[in-house]
């Protein structure tokens, strides 16, 4: 399996900078296993939408895969409570 490349937005950059470090070390890694497995067990697909959620602990990782291409766009980084607005 060929790996996938990442693209982060920079808004979602932006969302790491107030969580606790050790919450940002962890989402980081689960961001960079999307490389290896842009759908990994856990993950599920957004309904009316072609993005998928990942969990971290209270926070959620919402991201868009473009097989054709093979890259995983990274939109959104937030809380559990403010992620879906």
């Amino acid at each position: 399996m060929e790996n996938y490349s990442l693209s982060i937005k920079p808004s979602a950059l932006k969302e790491l900078e107030g969580f606790p470090k050790k919450i940002v070390q962890q989402i980081v890694a689960r961001i960079e296993g999307l490389s290896l497995n842009p759908r990994p067990p856990g993950s599920q697909k957004l309904s009316g939408e072609e993005k998928y959620r990942l969990r971290q602990g209270p926070y959620r990782v919402v991201y868009a895969v473009d097989d054709a291409r093979k890259v995983v766009d990274v939109v959104k980084i937030a809380h559990r409570s403010e992620v879906y607005r």
